[in-house]
């Protein structure tokens, strides 16, 4: 890309055509080859328009704010089956959760991508098989397959989205790492409302009880529940419209939250050897200790997305493959722990998810660690970080999808 900037800077057209052919890869590139060409008035004029960062609030067109408001609805009342309609809340939100938020995310992508009418039949056929699937499937207090199945669908419905976020460039790596920092952006601005949110219920809940008005119950049943499942949504689209109001926050974050996890970390790998915690035999405690790995895992994928975004430090890389290594170790614990419990006491699905899972984690964390590696002495070097990391998204999906649709059946629904 950099070669055909440079080989087109007297060609305006030329280069619309490559911006419009991947707008993200294009203004990583043009940034990085500015300072050769910034004599040039078209390259000023690029870089303003490249660059240029908007001030105030931007609500979008009042059709794409109508069509938000009406996903958020919708949210909101598939929120609300199980009163709507008498069904058993604990038979509907456990196969069920997923379908409220991320099908209207897809349904707002679809449309902000200009999805062709095939994708999206793939999209919506998707979608579909999966709700019938999973509301199907027998009711079972103690399924295994059935509880790792609801686990895995939420993942799986995030790769649904992500297919759809990436719209006809789903093979374009550089677009899926975008998702990866949409997320990272969609987390920190969600949390923002959820908190004012949550600050209007105390106030609005605390001015009715002035007024010898109890409304908690009606409240949290009609109110608060729309808000919950509308967060997510409204908070996409003030990211996607409004770039500028967490560009800045997210690497900060990601910054500050590398060190402190590597801190955690360590005191906790040297506080489970000095109060003798075995994983090997200790069932919650391994569990716990997957949540933790899981948890860990997204944080240095995060991270390594957000500090690309500005092509990192030394330090701060230095840091990312700290953490990775440390990570690395636990998760070679983690799997032993689950290697030796299979060999004992043999093969079960819980076992089995584990074990696939923590050997897919394993693999990913070793080649961020050693494309870091190979960063510290070159911070472009990212840009290899970046694709082992986007080329491997794909492949946990595949493995919700077996989790998801084939466990069950392997082991009689048990």
């Amino acid at each position: 890309m950099k070669e055909q900037i440079l080989g087109n800077m007297d060609s305006p057209q030329q280069l619309e055509r490559l911006y419009r052919a991947n707008k993200v890869l294009f203004k990583k590139e043009f940034n990085l080859i500015y300072s050769k060409v910034e004599s040039s008035a078209v390259a000023q004029v690029w870089y303003q328009r490249l660059n240029y960062e908007q001030r105030e609030i931007s609500w979008g067109s009042k059709y794409e704010l109508l069509f938000v408001i009406a996903l958020s609805l919708i949210a909101g009342l598939v929120a609300k089956l199980p009163n709507f309609m008498g069904m058993d809340a604990d038979f509907f939100y456990p196969r069920n959760i997923s379908f409220i938020v991320f099908p209207m995310l897809a349904a707002y992508f679809a449309k902000k991508e200009s999805l062709s009418v095939k994708r999206m039949l793939i999209i919506l056929g998707t979608i579909a098989a999966s709700i019938a699937y999973i509301n199907v499937l027998p009711v079972s207090e103690k399924s295994d397959t059935l509880i790792l199945a609801c686990i895995h669908m939420p993942l799986f419905m995030w790769s649904v989205l992500g297919f759809t976020f990436t719209g006809e460039q789903f093979c374009n790596t550089e677009k899926r790492i975008d998702f990866l920092r949409y997320n990272g952006d969609l987390v920190v601005i969600t949390t923002v409302i959820l908190i004012a949110g949550g600050i209007l219920s105390a106030v609005t809940i605390g001015l009715f009880e002035l007024i010898n008005l109890r409304i908690e119950e009606l409240y949290f049943q009609y109110i608060a529940i729309f808000g919950l499942a509308a967060a997510p949504i409204v908070g996409t689209y003030l990211v996607r419209t409004n770039p500028q109001l967490v560009k800045n926050v997210s690497p900060v974050i990601a910054k500050v939250f590398t060190p402190l996890v590597l801190v955690m970390l360590v005191v906790y790998l040297v506080a489970m050897v000095y109060t003798g915690k075995d994983p090997y035999n200790d069932r919650e405690f391994l569990l716990i200790f997957n949540i933790l790995l899981i948890g860990v895992m997204a944080i240095v994928l995060f991270s390594v997305a957000e500090t690309s975004r500005g092509n990192g430090s030394r330090v701060g890389i230095l840091l990312l493959l700290i953490l990775s290594v440390v990570t690395i170790t636990v998760n070679g614990i983690a799997l032993s722990a689950i290697v030796f419990r299979i060999t004992e006491w043999g093969i079960t699905p819980n076992r089995l998810a584990v074990l696939g899972s923590n050997a897919l984690i394993l693999a990913n964390l070793i080649m961020v660690a050693y494309q870091l590696f190979k960063s510290v002495r070159n911070a472009k070097m990212l840009l290899l970080v970046e694709n082992s990391i986007a080329l491997y998204l794909p492949i946990y999906s595949v493995w919700a999808l077996l989790v998801i649709f084939l466990f069950p059946f392997l082991f009689g629904f048990m």
